[in-house]
């Protein structure tokens, strides 16, 4: 991790390998097991990854209370680290961030890839597009997310005090930042028109979080994009499907 001051607002930053410019934006939760996600990206890219205003180890600023603050915030860190023709990758959370970047600009934007992402409903007001996941057993969540849980979550007992603060500061700023309205902004399908760059969206076929087809209908609804559904995977194929998630995104990049 490095430490960038960006407008006096200092963010912890993941940057390994060579190449064009990747900036992945992280879900709400699990950094830390993108590891190997990253480690394959960086082998074709520059990878940039930021930890998200009030994650991590990263101060959460005064006034920071919706994602159009962190989007905001991430186009000033763009700017500062003098980045440009980025392929910007966002997760979930992540997703839903850099959807509203792209709306907002695209000028150092070469190609958005889009996981699992929140933020965009298209359910009517009693359909549900988001699984309430602060209202359902943690094992039922559990299930939602991953397609082998056993697998792959995280095992708390091993990990130590500072990990563990991490964490419970990922928490904490996820509830902040997606609790109302929940997972997603009402506007911002109305401005999905403005983001003019190729796109692709890539969904898990067991992801318990988001409703079936949501993937596909954000692809539709953005000016050029295709959707991409990885088998075995449900929430996080970045990290259950580590490598398949990374050589899309790379043939989608050199495409």
């Amino acid at each position: 991790m490095e430490r960038i001051d960006i407008n006096g607002r200092n963010v912890d930053v993941h940057i390994a390998g060579n190449g064009p410019v990747l900036l992945f934006l992280h879900p709400e939760d699990y950094f830390s097991h993108h590891s190997a996600f990253l480690d394959h990206l960086a082998k074709r890219f520059r990878v940039i990854a930021p930890r998200h205003p009030g994650f991590g180890k990263t101060d959460l600023p005064d006034g920071f209370r919706t994602i159009e603050d962190i989007a905001y915030h991430t186009l000033d860190l763009i700017e500062v680290m003098g980045l440009k023709d980025i392929t910007l990758v966002g997760a979930s959370m992540g997703g839903w961030i850099a959807t509203d970047m792209c709306v907002k600009s695209t000028h150092a934007i070469d190609r958005l890839v889009l996981i699992s992402a929140v933020g965009v409903k298209f359910g009517g007001r009693e359909d549900r597009d988001f699984a309430d996941i602060y209202a359902t057993p943690a094992q039922d969540v559990v299930r939602m997310m991953f397609y082998d849980p056993a697998r792959y979550l995280p095992d708390y007992s091993q990990i130590d005090d500072a990990a563990a603060l991490e964490i419970a500061r990922d928490r904490q700023s996820s509830g902040l930042f997606l609790w109302k309205p929940f997972m997603h902004n009402p506007a911002l399908r109305k401005w999905l028109h403005r983001i003019d760059v190729p796109a692709l969206v890539i969904g898990g076929a067991a992801d318990g979080f988001i409703a079936p087809g949501h993937a596909e209908k954000l692809a539709r609804a953005l000016p050029r994009a295709d959707a991409k559904i990885i088998a075995g995977a449900a929430h996080y194929p970045q990290i259950e499907c580590a490598d398949a998630v990374a050589a899309a995104i790379t043939a989608f990049a050199q495409s």
